[in-house]
C-alpha cells in the first residue's frame, strides 16, 4: 500500500488509530540527560520539529526555555496541548508543515529541537530540512539533535549514517559534536546519535 507520508491525513490517521510506535510516552533520555548535564544550553527560544505529543517541548520548558513546538498532525497538537495544560507547561504548539516555517519564522530561534523528525520526511526533502532550521535559527544558533542512525531498509523511520548527516549539515552549519548515544531507549540502542551543530 502506498503511504503519502508528505499527506497531513497520513500522520493524522497514524494518531487517531494509535499506530505511533515513535512516541516513547516520554522525552528522549538523551535530551533529558543533557540539560541536566554540564553541558547543558543556556535557555532561550527552541523550536521542536515535528513535535508529536509535546515531550521533549515540556522538557525543555521546565528547563526554562521559551519553546514552540511544531507538528503536521492536528490531534498531536491538540493531545501536546493538553498534556502542557495538565503538566502546567509553558510550553506553546502550533500545527504547521515545517517546510512552510522559514516564511514565519526567519531568524527567530535560538535553538531547534530534532527528534524523530529527519527520520520521518522522505530522504528527497533532507536538504530542505536544512534549509528551515538554517533559516529559522538566528545565527550562531544551535541544533540541538538525536538522529535515528539506524541501517534497515525502508521506512519511515528512514535511516541515515552519521557522514550522511556530516554532509547534509556542514554548509551551513558548524559541527561542534556528533556522537553515539550513550543511553538510548532498550530498542534504539547503537542507532542514534547525538549532535550539536551551530548555524554559520
Amino acid at each position: 500500500m502506498f503511504i503519502d507520508i508528505e499527506s497531513v491525513n497520513c500522520w493524522e490517521q497514524c494518531y487517531k488509530e494509535g499506530i505511533t510506535r515513535w512516541d516513547l510516552g516520554e522525552p528522549a533520555p538523551p535530551l533529558v540527560s543533557l540539560l541536566k548535564s554540564k553541558q547543558a544550553p543556556l535557555p532561550g527560544r527552541a523550536a521542536i520539529l515535528g513535535c508529536g505529543r509535546g515531550y521533549e517541548a515540556i522538557l525543555f520548558a521546565s528547563h526554562g526555555f521559551e519553546v514552540l513546538g511544531f507538528d503536521f498532525a492536528p490531534s498531536a497538537i491538540a493531545d501536546a496541548i493538553r498534556l502542557a495544560e495538565k503538566s502546567d507547561s509553558s510550553a506553546k504548539f502550533l500545527q504547521r508543515n515545517i517546510f512552510d516555517l522559514p516564511e514565519e519564522f526567519p531568524s527567530y530561534f535560538d535553538y531547534v529541537i530534532e527528534h524523530t523528525c529527519f527520520c520521518a520526511i522522505p530522504p528527497s526533502r533532507r536538504w530542505d530540512y536544512v534549509r528551515v532550521a538554517h533559516t529559522i535559527l538566528r545565527p550562531g544558533g544551535e541544533l540541538i539533535g538525536l538522529f535515528f542512525t539506524h541501517s534497515r531498509p525502508g521506512g519511515p523511520p528512514f535511516g541515515v549514517t552519521p557522514e550522511e548527516i556530516r554532509e547534509y549539515f556542514t554548509p551551513d552549519f558548524e559541527i561542534l559534536c556528533l556522537i553515539p548515544a550513550t543511553n538510548s531507549i532498550l530498542s534504539r540502542q547503537g542507532e542514534e546519535h547525538f549532535a550539536r551543530f551551530r548555524r554559520v
